[in-house]
This record gives C-alpha cells, structure tokens and sequence, in this order.
C-alpha cells in the first residue's frame, strides 16, 4: 500500500488524466476506440491473473507485465472514459455502493 503522501482521490484521477490526456497526449480518443483499449486493457489484467494466480504459464514475451500496471491502465481508461462522458466516478461509485448495501444487506450471511 501506498502512503498518504502518495494518495490520489477519484477526482483527483480524473483530473490528473484529464491534464495529461489534455496537454501531453495531444486530446481524447474517441469514446468508442477508449472502450476498445478498455477491453485490450482488461485483457491484460486477465493474462496476468491467469498466469501469476491460475494455471498457465508465462510466455518469455509477458514476464515484462506487472499487474499494478495493468490495473493503473485500466483506471486510467475508466477515468478518460466518465471524463468524456460527463461522468463524475465519485458520485457514481458511492451511489453504487449504496446500491449495493441496501440490495445485499443479507444477501451474503446466508
């Protein structure tokens, strides 16, 4: 785990892509293609999991791959997508988690 010095908020994520996106990589993919990389993205992460916690086996090619990588990539899409799509994720995921409370209170003790 990191520090607190080191910790970033969820809007804080979101405008830090925003900056870079914005003014080191020259502006937004197109929401369609950020979703593509979303999906090549998450596949990454499932290439890592099935190889570091599942039964395969690395490939020379993916010992490069770290997970926290490819997880920081995902978050980094996911914040470039509600960035373009006016969502704010803070919101958005304390509504779910809400959600989530008030729908499996008891779901899970049985």
């Amino acid at each position: 785990m990191t520090d607190e010095k080191n910790s970033i908020s969820i809007a804080g994520l979101q405008a830090t892509v925003d900056n870079w996106i914005r003014g080191v990589g020259g502006g937004y993919f197109s929401p369609l293609t950020n979703m593509a990389v979303l999906t090549e993205e998450v596949g990454e992460v499932a290439r890592q999991m099935s190889r570091t916690y599942g039964d395969q086996t690395f490939k020379p090619s993916d010992r490069s791959h770290f997970l926290a990588d490819e997880l920081a990539d995902v978050l980094w899409v996911v914040a470039a997508i509600a960035n373009q799509t006016g969502v704010d994720l803070t919101s958005a995921l304390m509504n779910n988690i809400e959600k989530k409370n008030l729908r499996d209170k008891e779901r899970f003790k049985k």
